[in-house]
């Protein structure tokens, strides 16, 4: 599938009976939510969008991943195995309005994205992680330019290893993070898709 096709009208195509994949698995107690996020029944689902298929998954507290790829199956156990200890339920009915304003956004960037997230990690990949989001569409920064806003100037590797962590596609925008000589670096979801997703924002 080409990273510039156009979709359906909907600027998705879901459907659950051939996308839902899901498990359960046992839980944990709560107080070991923070490690892998136990004690939480995730709902998700997967569809097709023009930048291949898409994968959004929710918890109680928000949406917790969205992520890109080629194959359906490998993007549901890249989520199971992001939650080990973490129901994982088919997201069917209202949940496709989840869906909906990821795609919407990832067609028409000036849109915005409006979602409330579920957001886990160390307390430095989340520093990054919300000057990342401070970003406006259509912008770019460097590694460098990040660690400097953190005041860590030296934590250059440290960025770049919380972007690669990521796991919220697009609502923690790290594609939108540069060399310092403004080429493309790598990005988890491809770095073909990095490359269209600044594309389009840039006609934002």
């Amino acid at each position: 599938m080409s990273l510039t096709a156009g979709g359906c009208n909907a600027g998705y195509d879901f459907d659950g009976r051939f996308y839902a994949v899901f498990a359960r698995i046992v839980g944990m107690t709560p107080s070991n939510y923070r490690a892998d996020g136990v004690n939480n029944e995730l709902r998700f689902a997967l569809g097709e969008c023009s930048l291949g298929v898409i994968l959004v998954a929710m918890s109680g507290r928000g949406v917790c991943a969205i992520s890109f790829g080629d194959d359906p199956v490998a993007l549901a156990r890249d989520l199971q195995n992001g939650f080990p200890y973490a129901g994982l339920v088919d997201g069917a009915g209202d949940f496709e309005q989840f869906v909906a304003k990821v795609v919407g956004f990832l067609e028409a960037p000036a849109l915005g994205l409006d979602l409330t997230l579920d957001v886990r990690g160390t307390v430095f990949q989340q520093r990054v992680w919300q000057l990342l989001r401070e970003i406006p569409v259509g912008d770019k920064v460097s590694y460098t330019d990040i660690s400097n806003r953190m005041g860590s100037p030296k934590s250059v590797r440290a960025v770049a290893g919380a972007c690669a962590a990521n796991t919220l596609a697009i609502a923690i925008p790290c594609h939108r993070i540069v060399r310092i000589d403004g080429s493309l670096s790598g990005y988890r979801w491809g770095i073909e898709r990095k490359a269209e997703l600044l594309r389009r924002e840039s006609k934002a």
